[in-house]
């Protein structure tokens, strides 16, 4: 190495130290605000609703397939009653064949054998469309029972979402809890959907996955947010596990994404970095049902689902208001 050479990449080492001290973000944004009693009760009231709406989804596709599973066999009904009439209208212009009657008249042996085969046939044919008949109006009679039993779970679960949303806005009046418009953006990118489990519910997930921001972990599902956000162009100083405190971060499913560019800043964001917060916001929204989010707060507002934006005061200060950060709760 040349000592020009040895210079400037001594030069280029200096300016990077020196640029990662200025940028360096505070590793906390400060308490979430809200009580942990507040938190607790939005929580459960978020993965009430969640919950609830899984299973709702699950029993209105189990409903769709049955409906039709239904009209399948109805239509099977159709054709096994007119093929088992016509038996009966056979048998009532002819009378019933009896082996006596069918061989009655046979002019040879080999005759009476075709005609004896003949007749085992037909028996075995009408005795079938009577079995498939009667299979068929108990399968029928099993997918109307089953889709009833489907609409019944369907209000039940209708119902558990009405009474979360009613304790979700029974804890945030205390912090606010008006509706407010919230951040919503119809062009935020789409986000690649997390795994789900096959009745659409969302698996349990521990905290078991190396934090690239902390160093602790988190879930996989909260990477997963996190990695999508970043794809989509949201690269700002962002902040996962926190040992301390209650609330999510120390289970590793949630998120502070600073708003500013430098960090984690205790001035409330304006201009572009509250843009910046207004997209982010917005884009965790929009995938939510494709990210498995909990709730986000944002600016004094706070998104869940079921409720939707609403006003959310916190302690006063921009991260307890969180006008310095969004945050990011994960199922």
């Amino acid at each position: 190495m040349t000592a020009v050479t040895a210079l400037t990449a001594g030069t280029a080492a200096a300016v990077a130290d020196v640029a990662v001290a200025v940028a360096a973000p505070n590793p906390n944004p400060g308490d979430e605000g809200g009580t942990k009693k507040l938190r607790d009760a939005l929580e459960a009231a978020a993965r009430g609703h969640i919950d609830a709406q899984a299973k709702l989804d699950a029993s209105t596709k189990r409903q769709t397939e049955l409906t039709g599973r239904l009209r399948d066999v109805e239509a099977r009904l159709v054709d096994l009653t007119a093929q088992v009439g016509a038996v009966a209208a056979r048998s009532y212009r002819l009378g019933r064949l009896t082996p006596y009657s069918m061989m009655l008249n046979s002019a040879s042996p080999d005759e009476l054998l075709q005609r004896s085969a003949a007749l085992e046939l037909i028996s075995q044919l009408d005795s079938q469309k009577l079995r498939d008949l009667t299979d068929s109006r108990a399968q029928a009679t099993e997918a109307k029972a089953a889709i009833d039993a489907e609409v019944v779970q369907q209000r039940k679960q209708v119902a558990v979402m009405a009474q979360k949303k009613k304790d979700a806005e029974r804890a945030l009046a205390a912090v606010g809890g008006a509706t407010s418009a919230g951040f919503v953006n119809a062009n935020s990118p789409l986000a690649k959907p997390a795994p789900r489990n096959s009745d659409g519910s969302w698996p349990s997930e521990s905290c078991n996955v190396d934090d690239p921001t902390t160093g602790s972990c988190i879930t996989p599902r909260t990477l997963h947010a996190m990695q999508q956000a970043q794809a989509a162009g949201f690269k700002r100083y962002v902040s996962c596990h926190r040992s301390g405190g209650g609330g999510e971060h120390p289970k590793g499913r949630a998120c502070d994404f600073s708003a500013a560019a430098g960090g984690f800043e205790n001035v409330s964001a304006t201009g572009g970095d509250r843009t910046y917060g207004n997209n982010l916001a917005a884009y965790f929204i929009k995938n939510a049902g494709r990210l498995g989010v909990l709730y986000v707060i944002w600016y004094r507002q706070i998104w869940m689902p079921g409720t939707g934006w609403r006003s959310y005061d916190g302690a006063g200060s921009p991260a307890a208001d969180h006008t310095n950060h969004v945050h990011l709760s994960m199922y």
